[in-house]
């Protein structure tokens, strides 16, 4: 049997169908299956400082200086990051791991760099 979700907006379980459409009668908002799905799905891409997805194994490039705990210099704008892998679900926001020459293994955010 299908059951209808909750409101993706306010959570509410007094959702209905009417045709294709799905309404919250508490915060009037009116959504599609189709279009839940692929909110879920852009959740998943990693996208860049210039709105391009990532994958993995790409090249990118550091668009800011960016400071290393523990250490006396910083990263440099410009520095190119080859073979990234890529981290879903992250909570501390760094969703790239990878290895600069000079630093080592670390991981950065994808909103301080850009695909090569």
């Amino acid at each position: 049997m299908f059951s209808i979700p909750n409101c993706p907006k306010c959570n509410s379980e007094y959702t209905y169908e009417d045709g294709i459409l799905l309404i919250c009668p508490e915060c009037s908002y009116e959504w599609t299956l189709e279009s839940q799905s692929q909110d879920k799905e852009d959740k998943n891409i990693i996208r860049d400082a210039n709105g391009n997805q990532l994958n993995e194994g790409d090249d990118v490039i550091v668009i800011k200086d960016l400071k290393v705990k523990g250490s006396s210099s910083s990263i440099k704008i410009g520095t190119k990051v080859k073979g990234i892998r890529l981290i879903h679900g992250s909570s501390d926001g760094h969703d790239i791991d990878c290895k600069i020459d000079g630093f080592g293994p670390m991981k950065l955010k994808s909103k301080f760099v850009k695909k090569a």
